[in-house]
């Protein structure tokens, strides 16, 4: 387990202190692929070199399995990197050597026999699927290759923790899927903790069990994905998780009476549901702005409606969505009848 506790980071500039973190405290259990998202600039990439000790914090700690690592020497923080190792956007491979040989340099500084290296790189060359690029140089290689070597040299100290810092960054979607499915088996079969630095939603969508959003060095928003991108609470997590529909919304919502129907993870069906309750309730409901999506059979997002008539249509229509399993019905806009307050949540 990782416990981020009261974790603040300052650099000093010409200009003056610059807060990077403030007070950040999470805890990543064991097994998790654990997502870190923010835009540009919102202090994800500090945060993970954080965890590892590659910057020092200003205040607070980064306790890993109970040892506080903040309190280790030098020479100490070099073994437990063999223990979390990290993944950086940039590859970091040695070009002048080839893949096997980059897979093999943290295996030669912890003083491994070169037999045995080389053949645990084999070994992770077959985990990464390219067992016949071992001679192979990187500049020879694409970006997704590229990748999946960064990811078996990570691999290769048996490491408990996996660092990802925009693990997918410039990579096409195609490839940016088989990474993320990599990664995921990772997790799975090796039993290791990851932790995803990314600022695309999708990516954490895709393979995270949990998710943190950043915004300005703090933590704005935490919890399971499925809740967090189903019923996104900070306006800095609409806006990574519906980054289409915020302005359009905005507008929207300006005047009319309008209802936020949250889907959180409704079993999709082919019949529409707003369809359906125009002909069930002969409410004919205006869509202001949707982002929705589907993972398997389950729908996650939202709709935010246009309700026309009077508080009774309004409570009708509340009534008539929120009896559907889970759904959720946000009531946007202040009205008298069944239901009542502005942001009141029913659930179905």
């Amino acid at each position: 387990m990782i416990e981020i506790k009261n974790l603040s980071k300052n650099f000093e500039t010409s200009d003056g202190t610059v807060s990077a973190l403030s007070h950040v405290n999470l805890t990543i259990r064991d097994g998790d692929i654990y997502g870190i998202i923010g835009m540009s600039g919102a202090g994800k990439s500090t945060l993970v070199r954080c965890i590892n000790m590659l910057e020092r914090p200003t205040e607070g700690s980064v306790v890993w399995d109970g040892t506080d690592l903040g309190a280790l020497d030098k020479k100490e923080i070099q073994q437990v990197r063999h223990q979390i190792t990290m993944i950086f956007q940039s590859f970091n491979l040695l070009m002048q050597r080839t893949c096997l040989e980059n897979i093999m340099l943290p295996l030669k500084l912890i003083h491994m026999p070169r037999a045995e290296a080389k053949a645990r790189a084999s070994e992770l060359l077959e985990t990464v699927g390219l067992p016949d690029k071992a001679n192979a140089y990187p500049a020879q290689l694409s970006g997704g290759q590229r990748k999946r070597f960064a990811i078996a040299r990570a691999l290769a100290t048996e490491p408990k923790v996996l660092l990802c810092d925009e693990a997918t960054s410039a990579l096409d979607p195609k490839t940016t899927h088989a990474i993320l499915e990599l990664i995921r088996e990772i997790n799975r079969t090796m039993g290791i903790t990851v932790i995803v630095i990314t600022h695309q939603m999708s990516v954490v969508q895709e393979i995270c069990n949990r998710v943190a959003i950043l915004e300005n060095g703090a933590v704005v928003e935490e919890g399971d994905v499925s809740e967090v991108f189903s019923h996104p609470k900070a306006a800095a997590t609409r806006a990574l998780v519906f980054p289409e529909t915020v302005d359009s919304i905005t507008e929207a919502l300006e005047s009319g009476q309008h209802i936020r129907v949250i889907f959180n993870g409704a079993i999709a069906s082919k019949e529409p549901l707003i369809a359906k309750m125009a002909v069930d309730c002969g409410i004919l409901a205006s869509i202001l702005g949707a982002s929705t999506r589907s993972i398997g059979d389950r729908a996650y997002g939202y709709m935010v409606l246009g309700i026309p008539g009077g508080p009774e249509e309004l409570a009708r229509a509340v009534k008539y969505l929120s009896g559907t399993p889970d759904v959720t019905v946000q009531v946007e806009a202040e009205y008298a009848g069944t239901a009542s307050g502005k942001g009141e949540a029913i659930h179905g």
